[in-house]
């Protein structure tokens, strides 16, 4: 990269030569504004309205309840678990895509806490996402057997890691900032001690290539909305090592999990291998969308995906440093690409006004309290030249004083 980026026409040319650029296409982007909130809400595949149309108006509309059989409804969780494997290094039989990432949290938890039964000690990383943190806090409540959560910085996270841990619960890329944590060396340590890991896999799962097996995991869950593109709300997955499948119980009884649910008998007996981890009747609408995402993302390099993100992260920063250096904007993402995740956090007191400005001009991130500002870029539709164009109005935004309107002041609900 050279020391200055002069121009639009740098970035255009890296469009041109971008060998993920035909993806774009296949997304349903609103002209006029720049998508950079796809670590939050990924954009919609065009194929998902086909999809839609064929389970309401085929599948449902005219075949009904046929439909469990027909279109094989009934084991959409577990091949759509078979597709996510192939992106985060499992195995088929591994993953199974169902219920939320918090409910699928509680149920891996509370499976290596009985596996684990003579500790007492559960680690987190202090400001992770605070869902992982109340189902856990919910969980010891719940348990009243002597748990504690040790909440520690990631700098602190190996050190924390002893004979009286027995869970390490981590993201595998933070939320807020961006930063990676190493899965292979935090597993071969809590190992090592006789601990067991569950990895969240929300903001790394199909914008950066993850390992399970070969870093040894234990557990993992993950959302499919963001990275993976299956819509506002659509089902989170969950993957349970093989080795562990015999052994580790979630206890979420439900008839989805039972190994006969159509014996419909009074005493649970759970299903074979990953599919214990189904609790209720499924939501085929939303498993069925979510297909659409899920192909496209298997049909991309992982490893193109992660070095157009980092190039992207890399762009940004230097430009935001070099067109809006007096407007007091602190870089709260790491530096290094290969440190974070596919997005830059960048803090500002006014932080939530200058997102709102930057929205008023049709360029889309997001703000996390008390001060961040989220810019994700999403290596399958984010084009090089967005980020001109983004650095470019939030210069504008600033040197104009946009951000002081009184429209952008007042906070939404979500933000």
């Amino acid at each position: 990269m050279p020391d200055r980026v002069l121009d639009r026409a740098f970035f255009e040319s890296l469009d041109e030569d971008d060998p993920l650029a035909p993806f774009r296409a296949e997304f349903l982007l609103p002209p006029g504004k720049i998508y950079l909130d796809g670590n939050s809400l990924g954009a919609m595949p065009k194929r998902a309205q086909e999809i839609v149309n064929i389970t309401l108006l085929q599948e449902w509309g005219s075949e009904l309840i046929e439909s469990w059989n027909s279109a094989d409804w009934f084991h959409l969780p577990q091949r759509l678990g078979d597709k996510t494997a192939k992106l985060i290094g499992a195995d088929a039989g591994e993953v199974v895509v169902t219920d939320s990432v918090s409910i699928n949290l509680f149920k891996v938890l509370c499976a290596a806490i009985k596996m684990r039964q003579e500790r007492s000690v559960i680690v987190m990383e202090a400001g992770n996402f605070p869902t992982d943190a109340y189902i856990t806090q919910g969980l010891v409540k719940l348990l009243d057997r002597g748990l504690h959560i040790r909440y520690v910085e990631k700098d602190e996270i190996m050190d924390a890691i002893d004979p009286d841990v027995a869970v390490v619960s981590l993201s595998n890329v933070h939320y807020k900032t961006g930063h990676i944590l190493n899965m292979q060396d935090i597993t071969a340590k809590a190992h090592a001690t006789g601990a067991l890991t569950i990895w969240d896999l929300c903001h790394s799962a199909g914008a950066m290539p993850v390992d399970l097996n070969a870093c040894s995991a234990d557990f993992a869950v993950g959302c499919t909305y963001k990275y993976l593109n299956g819509g506002p709300g659509s089902p989170a997955f969950v993957y349970v090592a093989r080795r562990h499948q015999e052994i580790a119980e979630q206890p979420l009884y439900g008839w989805w999990g039972h190994a006969d649910p159509f014996a419909f008998e009074p005493e649970y007996r759970r299903g074979e291998g990953i599919s214990q981890m189904l609790s209720g009747t499924q939501a085929v609408l939303s498993l069925a969308v979510l297909e659409a995402g899920l192909d496209i993302a298997l049909r991309a390099d992982l490893n193109d995906l992660r070095e157009k993100s980092m190039r992207l992260g890399d762009l940004f920063i230097k430009l935001v440093e070099q067109c809006c250096a007096q407007h007091d904007f602190i870089l709260e993402s790491p530096r290094l690409s290969g440190d974070r995740g596919s997005q830059v956090s960048i803090s500002h007191k006014q932080g939530y006004a200058v997102m709102q400005a930057l929205i008023a001009r049709g360029v889309i991130g997001d703000f996390r309290a008390p001060d961040i500002l989220r810019f994700g870029f999403t290596p399958l539709y984010t084009q090089y030249s967005d980020i001109w164009d983004t650095v470019e109005a939030l210069k504008s935004v600033m040197d104009k004083d946009e951000w002081q309107q009184d429209s952008f002041q007042t906070r939404h609900f979500v933000t």
